[in-house]
């Protein structure tokens, strides 16, 4: 229902400009009030009811945010990302609600309304779904969580620590301090490797020693260094292993389990130990090395010199 009719609107109009000219423009005005109070008062009751709608719409969506987002919080598997989006999502349909409610209550019909948006949205769906897709990427991600902010990942080519998820994109910052915003979907279609999903981490160390060292002595060696090291867990145990018997050295990996706070700093501890204990132990780390055999052409036979 509108106030005044559209054919009536033009009329109105003239005789309130005649009335102004006329010097009568207080008694048009008068007479105009009285002959209109009811719309009148209508359209402030409407106004009135769509101030209070907006106000109370205004409450419910910061209340429905809040509660989304301290919910996702205190739970221990939930991630606030998730709380955050979904509190997005929830006040854009209050207000769309709002506005559809507002427009009604102004007479003015709001399934054409839908009609067109409907149209135009299956219109901008085609033109725009990269956009989408990136978006269903997202939902997914976010309820599949196979990573969380501050968690780091590889995935595809790119690799960085989670700063923060998004319906379009995830935003990371790799080891050196550079800005990356993927795709959703260019994450969601590769696999992730998290790095920090789990709580232990097992790191592989490899030492070359050379042919005349004890192998007996240099396992027992550096079993004794992982053994001292409080950042290695002892269960699961480490162990020291022959892992290869290579052109110049007996190659020797050294596997050890920390936990995944801890990974980097017990890695580079025992890398940085290694040398010392070597030596320490009367061992030697040898260079390449390549056996030359020179071959007389007159016939004198070969001999072979290192």
């Amino acid at each position: 229902m509108t106030v005044f009719a559209a054919a009536s609107v033009e009329g109105v109009a003239d005789k309130l400009i005649g009335k102004l000219f006329s010097g009568n423009a207080i008694q048009f005005m008068t007479d105009f009030i009285r002959g209109h109070q009811g719309d009148i008062m209508h359209g402030f009751k409407v106004l009135l009811i769509s101030c209070v709608i907006i106000a109370m719409a205004w409450l419910f969506s910061r209340f429905c945010c809040r509660m989304i987002c301290s919910s996702f919080r205190k739970l221990a598997v939930g991630d606030e990302s998730i709380g955050r989006i979904l509190g997005n999502i929830v006040s854009t349909l209050v207000w769309g609600l709002v506005v559809l409610i507002i427009l009604d209550l102004f007479g003015i019909n709001t399934a054409s309304i839908l009609t067109l948006f409907g149209a135009a949205g299956l219109g901008i769906g085609l033109a725009m779904k990269d956009s989408l897709s990136n978006i269903a990427a997202g939902i997914m991600l976010l309820f599949m969580r196979p990573y969380k902010v501050g968690d780091y990942i590889d995935c595809g080519n790119v690799s960085g620590t989670i700063v923060e998820m998004g319906l379009f994109s995830t935003i990371l910052k790799t080891i050196d301090g550079i800005f990356i915003s993927a795709p959703n979907s260019a994450i969601f279609g590769n696999p992730i490797k998290n790095y920090s999903r789990n709580p232990l981490r097992r790191a592989d160390i490899t030492v070359g020693i050379a042919y005349g060292d004890s192998l007996p002595k240099a396992i027992e060696t550096m079993n004794s260094m992982l053994a001292a090291n409080e950042l290695v867990l002892k269960d699961p145990a480490p162990s020291v292993l022959v892992s290869d018997l290579a052109d110049s050295s007996v190659d020797i990996t050294l596997r050890f389990w920390s936990r995944t706070e801890d990974y980097w700093q017990a890695y580079w501890e025992i890398k940085r130990q290694l040398k010392d204990v070597i030596e320490g132990a009367g061992l030697n780390i040898p260079f390449p090395q390549r056996v030359v055999t020179l071959v007389n052409p007159d016939g004198g036979g070969a001999s072979p010199r290192d």
